[in-house]
């Protein structure tokens, strides 16, 4: 089932190293593969080297990728979301699901459980939000992290269809995703669902969309939300007017020899040239420029983070939202969060999909599972 072995998460469970980035405690997990932490993870060089993203386009593929219209690029885009990877459970985990209405919009909600916990009361729950920029991503991709953490956190674990862009722009799958938090916690009961362990996460997108709606949730009184997960989330939309933040490559151990190959992995909330031809999902996803302004899209910039749920706050070394996920963990923690921060060195954005192929995925379901019994 899995591509490594197990005394790879074994190392990974290990790591206690701590550095301190924006003021942060930030837990460091190095690759129980790569040769220092500026070298690629053995499984995810093997993993880039066989993916499209590593191989340079021909004259005649940038022709055409240049000749296509709005719409051809955005589901260009959407098909090469996403990697295919593998159900790790070693129990029987119990799939239902339903949908509900948020406004004008049906949203579908998958609900995991191990078999035999199903009347068991006072379980937590995670309401999983998925990644794909606003634009794309599906339930589909995470069902498999989702599955595992059920299992190890002996949770309900929510996954969430929200409303994409650009057909539904911002606000539309942000409110879907409140409507998820408030019909699990009006529900709880009937889930076997302990009210006061309800958590939040997500992962790039979706990690924005949980920091968002934690904001919601506190802003509103509601205060539903015991625990958020932020996995490599973008909490600003804005590569200037970030008070006490700026993307700084320099920040970046790469060796020499992957330069090449890393280099790209960066790119993600690392500020572009206007002339650079690649669509900005974010332009996507907001009705307007200036949207990007409100916290509920660049929870960065909201005017206070006091009384916000504790945090796990989790960014990958070869990631251009590593840098917003750390800041994001400082302005936390100095806002009176309990804020745990952990750094997974030889990977890059997006690894938890890969779980079955890197020991990073399953190592963090098993530090997701553990804040989830910790509440």
């Amino acid at each position: 089932m899995r591509e490594y072995e197990m005394r790879e998460i074994d190392f990974l469970q290990s790591q206690n190293r701590v550095v301190h980035d924006w003021g942060v405690p930030v837990v460091v997990k190095n690759s129980p593969t790569a040769k220092d932490p500026g070298w690629l993870d053995a499984h995810e060089l093997a993993i880039l080297q066989q993916h499209w993203a590593s191989r340079q386009e021909t004259e005649e593929e940038q022709a055409q990728k240049a000749a296509m219209s709005f719409e051809e690029n955005i589901r260009a885009i959407r098909d090469s979301m996403g990697f295919p990877n593998r159900n790790l459970c070693t129990e029987e985990i119990y799939t239902r699901f339903e949908t509900i209405r948020a406004g004008e919009n049906e949203v579908g909600l998958w609900r995991y459980y191990k078999r035999f916990s199903e009347r068991k009361p006072g379980k937590p729950c995670l309401i999983y939000l998925h990644g794909g920029g606003w634009l794309g991503g599906t339930p589909y991709t995470v069902e498999n992290p989702c599955r595992l953490i059920a299992q190890l956190a002996d949770a309900v674990v929510v996954n969430v269809d929200y409303s994409l862009a650009p057909e539904k722009k911002y606000p539309n799958g942000l409110r879907d995703c409140y409507a998820a938090v408030r019909h699990v916690w009006e529900h709880a009961e009937e889930y076997g669902i302990d009210r006061n362990k309800i958590a939040v996460g997500g992962d790039s997108a979706g990690g924005n969309l949980a920091a968002a709606v934690c904001l919601i949730d506190r802003d509103l009184g509601t205060h539903m939300l015991a625990l958020q997960v932020l996995i490599y989330p973008c909490v600003t939309m804005l590569y200037t007017g970030n008070p006490g933040y700026r993307f700084d490559i320099g920040q970046f151990e790469i060796c020499e020899e992957q330069r090449e190959l890393i280099d790209p992995l960066i790119s993600i909330g690392r500020p572009q040239s206007e002339d650079d031809p690649r669509i900005e999902m974010e332009d996507v996803y907001l009705p307007s420029r200036e949207a990007a302004y409100h916290p509920y899209v660049s929870p960065m910039l909201a005017l206070s983070h006091r009384g916000l749920p504790r945090a796990l706050c989790v960014s990958a070394g070869f990631d251009g939202l590593r840098l917003q996920t750390e800041y994001y963990a400082s302005q936390l923690r100095q806002n009176g969060c309990q804020v745990r921060a952990i750094r997974y060195n030889g990977v890059s954005h997006a690894f938890l999909d890969k779980l079955g192929f890197v020991p990073q995925s399953e190592d963090l379901c098993i530090e997701i599972a553990k804040e989830l019994r910790a509440l």
